[in-house]
């Protein structure tokens, strides 16, 4: 496995990559945004590892070029600042996990082994429900973009209709199982989604079931 980690505190860079050469994880080390940059879209990694606040370029500034660019490779965050807000910003973005500093670097570790042992995406045909049209290939609904983690999410809905996914399952697929997100970040991406299907004039509705989850539903015009 070879990861890029982007982080400036020099002391703090020195001593996690020892920790990660000795779990045989091949490190190459970028110590400012626009190193870092510039080593993401050029050499194809198994995993980056960004911290947000960096000279030149912010993590949050690369993840999105990255993203932009259709650079798909995992992206674990990292942060001081322990605020809901910056996490949720950069999951929106596209990152697929988020660690507040200070960590053990066992617990990274484990970030960047559950994020590498995700399935990526395959070629995937639209799927219908009611009167919605999910493009996966594509992350379109009726036409309008989606984010990776609301594809992911509308995906596990779309396929089983009428069925409650739990958020448990939803946060084990999209952000994987071992994971420590919380339930706010799932609430937050059914906020999103709800808000698109709402854009797209659809009938179809996420119901939230009490201690289950949520599910689609398709209400008919007479339906209250």
């Amino acid at each position: 496995m070879r990861i890029l980690y982007v982080e400036d505190e020099k002391f703090l860079a020195e001593a996690v990559i020892h920790l990660l050469r000795k779990a045989k994880i091949n490190v190459d080390w970028a110590e400012d945004g626009e190193v870092g940059l510039e080593q993401a879209l050029k050499t194809q990694y198994d995993c980056v590892v960004l911290d947000i606040m960096l000279p030149k370029l912010s993590g949050l500034e690369i993840l999105k070029t990255m993203r932009k660019r259709d650079v798909k490779t995992p992206v674990i965050m990292l942060s001081a600042l322990n605020e809901v807000e910056d996490k949720i910003n950069g999951l929106e973005l596209g990152a697929d996990d988020y660690l507040a500093k200070p960590f053990k670097t066992a617990e990274l570790i484990a970030r960047i082994n559950a994020v590498t042992r995700r399935p990526q995406l395959i070629e995937k045909k639209s799927l219908k429900f009611g009167d919605l049209t999910f493009d996966a290939s594509n992350h379109l609904l009726n036409e309008v973009a989606l984010s990776d983690k609301e594809s992911e999410i509308l995906e596990m809905l779309i396929k089983s209709p009428n069925v409650a996914i739990t958020k448990a399952q939803i946060l084990a697929r999209v952000w994987g199982e071992e994971s420590k997100l919380d339930d706010n970040y799932v609430e937050v991406y059914i906020s999103y989604l709800r808000k698109k299907i709402r854009e797209v004039g659809s009938s179809v509705k996420i119901k939230s079931i009490r201690g289950l989850g949520y599910k689609l539903v398709y209400m008919e015009a007479n339906d209250v």
